[in-house]
């Protein structure tokens, strides 16, 4: 019975966020309905619900997790300042001269705007109101202009530094430790934010270069659909001196960002502290800082910071109840079950969320989906670093297929009414091929994913045996043993009369 409300709880819950509901408030309210439920039926201790204000307490005090606003406040700030204006215009007018340089310079430009903004629809909404009309006015096939913009503002997802991948680093942390302790080792090597953003690196420029190659294949075998540019000489001299403010400060400043954490400098909230007051000064010597934009900024990253976090604290609620009610073990016996070993389970828990993909949020999916998949997979020696990387590619597919990828919807608000919504859809299922060939590649060679970490912090995470079916892992009174013997009882000497 126990079992049976668990499947029910997860299946309400997808159902009323398919609704439209208030994503926090669903989590929340959903699991506190069955938690009642469970409970008049005999089946959930409400005293479970005693764990979730160390939970909370956990996730306020969390160092690591301070990243997110400042690496929030970054993008914006470099966003509302011009950045992505100013790299489009200036490499679109480099590589114009190039057949297909246009779609060069977008893919250049989302790359870079994934590294410093880390924001997708703000990224495929920017380069949908500069870049597409000067790719259709230049004679661009409007799928073919379309596909670069939505594949490239994509990037964001996976190209560190992520605030995607800091979320997922804290929970495979939470989900590694207790998927270790369960197979008995006590001292379980930690997963950091710094080996995810290293793992994930060079997979996003793997993703970056099948880009490319698409883009000059079109250019090689059909140039009318991305045809050069005609510049004159003395314009591209002059494009030279501009692309220094334009292109080497933003690099620079994301250098400083992820170079501090790759080199061990700096954690990833001092680095993202680095990165805020970088583009606070970028914007500055840029002249476009105001008051106004400062508190724009703010507040936006002060409401967006909330309303992650209130997501993140009403799947805590979710977590503890699905547990509380058998749904973890049912997991591990299921995917246990199934053909292929590990193989067959990581297939499965990436198709569910890949479908997933087509209708929620990336943190809504990672903040439900990894603690309910995480630990049977990591009790079956999935390395956790190729894991995140494998959902962080694999969500960012499911964002760009349609018909309900996130980012087309995005596209189609800010295009022109010339580009018709199948056009849009069309463009795009090249680069969703590319993302599938680009997630085998990393799944058929899982050191593209584990090397960097390896080479540069010495994390490895050895494949261990999974323990013996049917067996537990140890409890708190096990990990702590046997309570020690009490002596006899001995008082303190009495002091001497005076």
């Amino acid at each position: 019975m126990a079992e049976a409300l668990a499947i029910a709880l997860f299946a309400t819950l997808m159902a009323a966020l398919l609704l439209g509901f208030p994503v926090a408030f669903t989590l929340a309210g959903v699991s506190l309905l069955f938690a009642g439920i469970g409970h008049l039926l005999g089946h959930f201790d409400l005293v479970l619900f005693l764990g979730l204000a160390p939970r909370y307490f956990g996730v306020m005090t969390n160092e690591t997790l301070v990243a997110v606003p400042l690496f929030i406040f970054m993008g914006m700030i470099l966003e509302r300042s011009g950045i992505a204006e100013d790299l489009l215009t200036t490499m679109g007018r480099l590589f114009g001269p190039v057949r297909g340089g246009l779609g060069f310079s977008v893919v250049l430009v989302g790359a870079v705007l994934a590294a410093s903004t880390g924001v997708v629809g703000a990224t495929v909404v920017t380069m949908g109101l500069i870049a597409l009309p000067a790719m259709l006015k230049a004679g661009y096939d409007p799928r073919l202009a379309s596909g670069v913009i939505c594949a490239s503002a994509t990037l964001a997802q996976i190209v560190p530094p992520s605030t995607i991948l800091i979320f997922l680093a804290d929970i495979l942390q939470g989900v590694n430790q207790a998927a270790q302790l369960q197979k008995g080792n006590l001292a379980p090597t930690p997963v950091s934010v710094g080996d995810l953003f290293a793992g994930a690196l060079l997979p996003g420029l793997l993703l970056v270069g099948l880009y490319l190659a698409w883009v000059g294949i079109q250019a090689l075998l059909f140039p009318a659909r991305c045809p050069a540019l005609e510049t004159r000489p003395e314009e591209r001299r002059a494009l030279l001196r501009a692309l220094l403010p334009a292109l080497v400060l933003p690099l620079g400043l994301i250098l400083a960002v992820l170079g501090s954490i790759l080199a061990g400098i700096a954690t990833a909230t001092e680095s993202a502290s680095i990165g805020a007051v970088g583009a606070v000064l970028w914007a500055i010597l840029r002249r476009r800082l105001s008051l106004a934009l400062f508190w724009e900024a703010t507040v936006g990253t002060a409401r967006t910071t909330a309303v992650i976090f209130a997501i993140l604290l009403g799947a805590s609620v979710f977590s503890l109840v699905f547990r509380g009610l058998g749904g973890e073990a049912l997991v591990t016996d299921a995917l246990a079950a199934l053909p292929g070993g590990a193989t067959g389970a990581l297939f499965v828990c990436m198709l569910v969320m890949f479908l997933l993909g087509f209708f929620l949020d990336t943190l809504e999916i990672i903040f439900v989906m990894v603690p309910i998949f995480g630990p049977p997979l990591l009790l079956m020696g999935i390395d956790p670093i190729w894991l995140g990387v494998l959902i962080g590619i694999n969500l960012q597919t499911s964002f760009l297929t349609p018909p309900f990828g996130f980012t087309l919807f995005y596209l189609r608000s800010v295009a022109p009414p010339a580009v018709a919504t199948s056009a849009i859809w069309a463009g795009v299922v090249p680069f969703v091929a590319l993302q599938l060939l680009g997630l085998v590649l990393v799944w058929a060679v899982p050191r593209t994913a584990t090397w960097l970490p390896e080479a540069i912090f010495g994390t490895s995470f050895a494949p261990s045996p999974p323990p013996p079916a049917g067996t537990r892992g140890p409890s708190l009174q096990e990990l702590l043993g046997p309570p020690a013997p009490l002596g006899p009882l001995e008082l303190p000497p009495l002091p001497p009369p005076r």
